[in-house]
Order: structure tokens, then C-alpha cells, then sequence
């Protein structure tokens, strides 16, 4: 039996970050992944993740989202490679919508410049926007979009260079945890740590005996549209990554070209309407013409210079809470045994900081991040 000081189960956004931060430290640390580094199985693929700081669900992640940045900017360099890319960000609604209202909370209260665009400046603005009437736009200039498969890479690269033992194609198969530590089985081996982290993304949502979080599974759709007329205005120093509140509980979101002229632009759902539940092991990875029509009618009324033209799709999964917010915390019912999961299709900008808050809490059993609102026992609270 090989001996860490912590066990990561799960390297994909969170787990590699972790795996990363907890090596910086000079902790022994196993890392352990079911697939292939950087898959596009779960939650962390599909080129590109919004990032901003003006942060509509909540005021309360701006701290994290600051130290977020920093972080990302720290492996950027150590890395060599761009992660993150400032494009500014466009939210857009009805003045009394989320995203108008949570944005400018979170702006006035943590001081982060933003601006206020009628529809009519929207489009001068932005000239491929056209926005439905009653849309107003909060401009913030920091937001854009982290690069999730580089990113992935880049912490398990440099976890790797500093000591980390990183096991792909070798899923955990079961686990204990008690007073004097943990242990956890492979199809190799059994390995015992001090602690163990469980970043499992959707799979946390399978039942186990060590914990009953109300965890769901929502299939999403990432899709690529052709722009027949050239790309120009949709380049990322021309074009920010935006959010529409289209009324009835769906919002559609996309980004700039990214990858040259015939790469088209990205768009999909963030929250939907008519949201798709599944399971990890269970999800449907295909898409129906219909989807795509959908998903067209959305993004076209709002960008009509976009080709009816799918260049290519992706499914992605969301971990999805009740309450939208994450869970970070030590398992109650568990000792020794930390997790990070439902991140309700918001959380990997937070990657780089969730996991330094998961290093702290696996050497030291507390971190200085405000994490109050992440614990996993809420659920339980009447």
C-alpha cells in the first residue's frame, strides 16, 4: 500500500488545480482520473469559459473571482501558454432582470468599473448585436473567457514538474475514510492518505454511502455557427462575451471567433428553459436537428449576420444544486474527506481559486477565502 499525504479523486477543472496547488506546497500528492487528461466528458472542455467579475448570482463570489484572476495569471506565466483573455463582457436584459440588477450589485459594492448601454448604444457599439426591444446592457472590461482544456493541462503539467503522482485511466472504485485517515482502491492498487478530495463533477452526483447531496445532472449543448460574411466584427478585440436574459427562465450566451475564419463563433444555452437531466453515465452525446434550430433561433435574433450553418456542436454537463450555488467543504459524515461539486454551469472561472481553497483545506482544515455559502449541510437546514 502506497502512502500520500492527500488523494485527489477526479482531475478534471477543479481536481487538476488542486493537484497543482497542493504540489506547490511540497504536499505528497496522488491525483486520480477515470479518463484521459483534458477529456471532454465532463465539464472542463469546449475551448472556451466565460470569465467576469461583476458577478450577477451573487456578490459574494467577487473576492474569489479577484483572487481567480490572479491565479490564472500565475500559471499563465509558468505555463507559457494564454488562459485567460480580457474581451470585456456584455450583459444584457431588462432593467429589472439577474443579470442587470446582480451585475450592477456586485459592481457598486465591490468597486469594479462598469458601464450602463441603452439598447440604441448596444448596437452602436457592438454594430452585429441586435437587441430585442426593452434590453438594456451592462459593459464590464475585465470580463472574457478562460481556455478550460489548455487550462487543465497547464495545472496538470506543472503539478507533474513539481512531484505530483497523476494516475488517467484509473478511477476510483471505492473508498474509506475514518479518524486515521483514508483509503482508496484502484483496479492497480490501494492507496492510503491523510485526506482525501473528491472532484468528481458530475459523477459526485451518484449516490454513494458517504454523503446524500441534492446533486443533478443537466445535459448542455455548445454550438459553432458559421459567419458566411467574415469575421472581423466578431474577432476578440472587436466583440465581448455576452449574456441575454431572454424571459421565461432561459438565458443564451456566446464569445468571439476564436479560432480563425472558418472556425464560426460559439453559442448555447446557460440556463434553459426546458433544462435536460441526465447522468454522467447515461447522457445522450447527441444532437437532434431540432436542438440546433433552437439554440439558431435563439442566437440569430439577437446576431442576425449568423449562417444557419452548425459548424460543429459539443455536450457539456452542469452539476446543478438547488440553489445554483456550489458545495465546498469537508463531508460531514466523512472524516479526512473534502469536496468541491455543484458548480451549476458557473464555476470553472473559479477553477485556479477553488483550488488553492482546496489545498488550504486539506493541509490545514480552514481557509482565508469566504466560503460560507458553499457548505454542504444546507441542504439539511429547515
Amino acid at each position: 500500500m502506497t502512502d500520500y499525504d492527500v488523494i485527489i479523486v477526479g482531475l478534471g477543472g477543479m481536481g487538476s488545480s488542486a493537484a497543482y496547488h497542493l504540489a506547490r506546497r511540497g504536499v505528497r500528492v496522488l491525483g486520480l482520473e477515470q479518463f484521459n487528461p483534458g477529456h471532454d466528458l465532463g465539464s472542463s472542455h469546449g475551448d472556451s469559459r466565460v470569465i467576469r467579475q461583476s458577478y450577477f448570482e451573487h456578490p459574494d463570489y467577487v473576492p474569489l473571482l479577484l483572487r481567480a484572476y490572479e491565479l490564472w495569471r500565475e500559471i499563465e506565466a509558468e505555463s507559457g501558454q494564454e488562459l485567460l483573455t480580457e474581451t470585456g463582457g456584455l450583459m444584457m436584459g431588462p432593467v429589472d432582470s439577474e443579470v442587470i440588477k446582480g451585475s450592477l450589485a456586485s459592481a457598486k459594492l465591490h468597486g469594479l468599473p462598469h458601464q450602463m448601454l441603452t439598447r440604441e448604444q448596444i448596437a452602436e457599439r457592438f454594430p452585429v448585436f441586435s437587441p430585442p426591444a426593452g434590453t438594456i446592457g451592462f459593459l464590464e472590461p475585465h470580463a472574457g473567457f478562460v481556455r478550460p482544456e489548455r487550462s487543465v493541462l497547464a495545472h496538470i503539467s506543472g503539478a507533474q514538474v513539481l512531484g505530483a503522482d497523476l494516475h488517467f485511466h484509473s478511477p476510483a472504485l471505492n473508498w474509506t475514510s475514518n479518524s486515521g485517515g483514508v483509503e482508496v482502491s484502484t483496479a492497480t492498487g490501494t492507496y492510503r492518505a491523510d485526506h482525501l478530495v473528491i472532484t468528481a463533477g458530475p459523477w459526485a452526483a451518484n449516490p454513494t454511502p458517504h454523503w446524500s447531496l441534492p446533486l443533478a445532472v443537466e445535459r448542455q449543448v455548445l454550438y459553432w455557427f458559421d459567419v458566411p460574411h467574415g469575421i472581423d466584427d466578431f474577432a476578440p478585440e472587436n466583440f465581448p462575451v455576452y449574456i441575454l436574459d431572454e424571459g421565461g427562465g432561459s438565458y443564451v450566451y456566446g464569445f468571439p471567433a476564436l479560432d480563425g475564419p472558418t472556425g464560426g463563433v460559439k453559442v448555447a444555452f446557460y440556463r434553459d428553459a426546458m433544462p435536460n437531466f441526465t447522468s454522467a453515465d447515461t447522457v445522450n452525446r447527441t444532437v437532434s436537428a431540432e436542438e440546433i434550430e433552437r439554440i439558431y433561433r435563439s442566437a440569430a435574433a439577437l446576431l442576425p449576420s449568423l449562417s444557419h450553418e452548425c459548424l460543429r456542436y459539443k455536450t457539456c454537463l452542469y452539476t446543478m444544486t438547488p440553489d445554483q450555488h456550489f458545495v465546498i467543504d469537508h463531508l460531514p459524515n466523512a472524516p479526512n474527506t473534502t469536496i468541491a461539486a455543484g458548480f451549476s454551469g458557473h464555476g470553472f472561472k473559479f477553477a485556479s481559486v477553488v483550488g488553492e481553497i482546496l489545498a488550504d483545506l486539506a493541509t490545514v482544515g480552514t481557509t482565508r477565502h469566504p466560503i460560507a455559502r458553499f457548505k454542504a449541510d444546507r441542504f439539511n437546514q429547515t
